[in-house]
């Protein structure tokens, strides 16, 4: 049994490690080890680290804004003026206009370093009343600069879309000395549950494996996936998304009735009501495929799998197609990218292990699966001409190249050095 010192440096090592492929890292609150970690981030002279503890009055965006911008003025001189500038009504009105608040922050992000260094937000569960202080950091966890790390520390789990912050690569939670690979919200999240709900493609529901369609419109529909999709959620960040135009009011009687639709079709009061924030119910167990789709990429990017081909393909068979296919609203186009992007590094690794067992023919049409989803990838056009050249497939790797020239050609991309010096070979 390790003593808490070796926890502490062991927990250390692997933030370290992990801070290059994430720039969200979640302590977690159950993580004893957690302010032991910011103590030695704060005291390790090998990373540039800059501290901001949330105080009690940042209980909205422009509280935080205001607060973090006195706070790091002091630890980098310039930090602040692009914030201090922002008209009035821009931070009076932080929903509407998140965009540019986003842009002047990551500009200040930008000119704290020149290399990698590391933001801790520290007494983060104060944030727990800002709805838009979470959606802003959920934002900046997409947008903040590759060398830039946030490392969040608090006594709650933030109600953010972790799963799909994780399928992006952008965020992990790490809990005492590891990542979290399972039960990241800690419901009950069963592969045999009656409850079923299948968000990746055009968005099914099942109870006791017969089809919920009795929905009474599509927002009862939508508002269960969305509740899926966080640990827990307020009314009033439900409201935000679905009904942003209404007066308040209106927009709360419009989700009572919404609710109460839900709870009809699935036939049980799914969305259980925990002092302001709902959440699923946690004593129904249930199957939700996007926790099953991202548990599996956890074990396959950081786990250590008997077989690594198990979790890549699990990926790949759960994956039926795009998040909420038919819908575009912004949150489920957002969903949609995150889930994508994970669902393709999965076919990228599964056609490199393809290759490695010499399964050629397999590897090639992974590979092409991929494209099919995101054809911008050059170094996997390079492996798959590589492939066809392995296989004596000449005319293949000729007709695939042309493709690829008529396809940078159409979105003015620049084929590189590697893919024109392949062709050529292949060509003399």
């Amino acid at each position: 049994m390790l003593n808490i010192k070796e926890q502490t440096r062991s927990a250390y090592e692997t933030i370290l490690k992990i801070s290059r492929q994430a720039k969200i890292i979640l302590l977690h609150p159950q993580s004893r080890l957690r302010s032991l970690i910011v103590a030695r981030l704060l005291a390790d002279r090998a990373v540039k680290t800059f501290y901001y503890a949330l105080d009690i009055d940042d209980i909205n965006l422009r509280n935080f804004l205001t607060g973090i911008a006195d706070v790091l003025s002091r630890q980098h001189a310039t930090f602040g003026r692009q914030l201090n500038v922002l008209p009035e009504h821009i931070l009076d009105d932080p929903y509407r206009h998140l965009d540019r608040i986003l842009s002047a922050f990551i500009s200040e992000l930008t000119e704290l370093s020149d290399g990698e260094f590391c933001l801790i937000l520290d007494e983060f569960d104060r944030a727990d009343p800002a709805d838009d202080v979470l959606r802003f950091v959920e934002r900046l966890s997409h947008l903040a600069p590759e060398r830039c790390n946030i490392v969040l520390n608090g006594r709650s789990l933030p109600r953010m879309p972790w799963l799909a912050m994780i399928a992006k690569g952008h965020a992990v939670i790490f809990r005492y000395s590891t990542i979290v690979r399972k039960d990241l919200y800690d419901s009950r999240h069963e592969e045999d549950a009656k409850f079923k709900v299948l968000s990746l493609g055009p968005g099914y529901v099942f109870l006791d494996d017969f089809l919920v369609d009795n929905w009474e419109g599509h927002l009862p529909r939508l508002l269960l996936f969305f509740a899926m999709d966080r640990p827990e959620v307020t009314r009033n960040q439900i409201c935000e998304i679905f009904w942003k135009r209404l007066d308040l009011d209106q927009a709360v009687n419009v989700f009572h009735v919404t609710k109460r639709r839900l709870h009809k079709a699935v036939g049980m009061d799914v969305l259980a009501h925990a002092g302001t924030c709902y959440r699923i119910d946690p004593a129904i167990p249930y199957f939700f495929d996007a926790i099953e789709f991202v548990e599996a990429l956890l074990e396959g990017r950081y786990g250590e799998p008997a077989d690594p081909f198990e979790p890549w393909q699990r990926m790949a068979n759960l994956y039926r197609g795009p998040y909420l296919q038919g819908h575009n609203d912004l949150w489920i186009l957002e969903r949609r990218e995150a889930y994508q992007i994970a669902y393709i590094e999965a076919l990228d690794n599964i056609a490199d292990i393809w290759e490695a067992r010499g399964r050629y023919e397999m590897a090639i049409q992974t590979l092409k699966r991929a494209n099919g989803s995101d054809y911008s990838s050059e170094q996997r056009h390079l492996k798959l001409l590589k492939l066809y050249v392995r296989l004596g497939r000449r005319a293949e790797a000729v007709s695939h190249y042309r493709d690829l020239e008529r396809w940078a050609k159409r979105t003015k991309a620049q084929l590189g050095a590697p893919v024109r010096q392949l062709y050529a070979d292949i060509s003399a």
